[in-house]
């Protein structure tokens, strides 16, 4: 829907708001009782990079997320791991004789573990927090070639290798506000705020000479000499990250549609690593505006399935807080998505598709146009049953 995380029901978990992690009891189980929810979640990205003069493209796989949400009682406990970011990329630069300069490489990423913790104060007003532990680390090589006066490869190249193993904790708390305007219109509502918050990164610096074979070019290191960041004051530093506040609001009938728009800012200007610059960059403060929304044919149908599928779409706009050449990176898309009910407890299978924008060709940059395929299950249970008749 747009990327929307306003939207808070009993069969889903909504990982960017914790106070989601509790709910009101089901009316089909006489108001005694609320479900269990689990939900792992894969994805598909395939990229169309454009410049003014070439064309490339990428395609990647990933795991996006694994959770667990319990409620007990007036309470809820949510569980989580979540790829926070990815590094994975390879890129060659040429001379001025068109022959490679340097090539780079980078692979990687940060993760977090989460444990949220929600308190439902009435049918209508709930709160939470989520405590996250982010961990990973991130490896940047860049091999530079070297060439006779004749331009003739030598048998030896520059090899540079950085790498950053990252750790750190931070909280996110989050607010739902769902009164009921009518007796068949629902307001939603939704509030959430991370502070900024540094990472611990302790760092690695080599260089060596390497020999690469020319058939598979893997790289034989020679002479690689270890880098005494200490003595540069680089061996630990903090890698400064942003806060993130989020406000939404949207209407619906339950069970039946939603409409909803959601404004997310991000204090990107105040992200700082101590231990690589890059020319040319910079940052500045972050934004996303979603709208989107879903509808339900007829939820109680169950002659016909498609009856009871959930349609979703939405779009968003983000400026993404990357500023490069001069130029504010912003991105635009839109998502398609089908709930598919599955089972015979309000478990199901969740489709979408992201279409979208990135970058600009202006300043001598790259545009990216991707699209991207979602599949996520949400398999939710009765857990906990009050023995009625011993």
């Amino acid at each position: 829907m747009g990327r929307l995380s306003v939207l808070t029901d009993s069969i889903h978990m909504n990982f960017r708001n914790p106070a989601s992690f509790t709910g009101n009891d089901f009316k089909a189980f006489n108001n005694e009782g609320k479900l269990v929810k689990f939900t792992v979640s894969v994805g598909n990205s395939d990229i169309d990079f454009t410049t003014d003069n070439t064309t490339a493209s990428s395609t990647t796989t990933s795991f996006d997320y694994l959770g667990l949400s319990i409620p007990a009682g007036r309470f809820g406990f949510g569980f989580g791991l979540i790829p926070h970011s990815s590094v994975g990329y390879k890129l060659e630069s040429l001379n001025q004789n068109d022959l490679i300069k340097y090539k780079y490489s980078g692979k990687g990423g940060l993760n977090k573990v989460l444990l949220g913790f929600a308190f439902q104060f009435s049918e209508s007003f709930a709160i939470g927090l989520n405590f996250d532990y982010n961990f990973g680390n991130i490896q940047n090589n860049a091999v530079e070639f070297l060439y006779d006066d004749n331009t003739d490869p030598l048998d030896y190249n520059s090899r540079e290798i950085n790498r950053s193993d990252l750790s750190g904790f931070n909280y996110n708390f989050g607010l739902t506000f769902k009164p009921m305007l009518s007796d068949q219109v629902q307001l939603h509502s939704g509030f959430t705020y991370s502070p900024d918050y540094n990472l611990d990164s302790e760092n690695y610096r080599t260089f060596s000479s390497v020999v690469i074979n020319s058939s598979s070019n893997e790289e034989f290191p020679i002479n690689e000499i270890s880098v005494n960041l200490e003595s540069l004051g680089l061996k630990r530093t903090n890698l400064s990250m942003p806060s993130k506040t989020s406000i939404g609001i949207g209407i619906g009938k339950p069970k039946k549609w939603f409409i909803g728009s959601e404004y997310t800012f991000v204090n990107t200007s105040v992200f700082k690593s101590d231990l690589i610059t890059i020319e040319n960059s910079s940052y500045e403060d972050g934004s996303t505006i979603s709208f989107g929304g879903y509808f339900i044919p007829d939820y109680s149908s169950f002659k016909n399935i498609l009856k009871r599928v959930v349609y979703r779409s939405g779009i968003y706009f983000e400026k993404t807080g990357l500023i490069i050449n001069d130029q504010s990176i912003k991105e635009f898309g839109m998502s398609f998505g089908l709930g598919i009910p599955v089972g015979s407890m309000f478990s199901n299978l969740n489709l979408a598709l992201e279409i979208g924008t990135r970058g600009t060709k202006d300043a001598n940059l790259v545009e990216e146009k991707f699209t991207n395929l979602k599949m996520s299950l949400s398999l939710n249970d009765r857990w906990f049953i009050k023995r009625k008749y011993n």
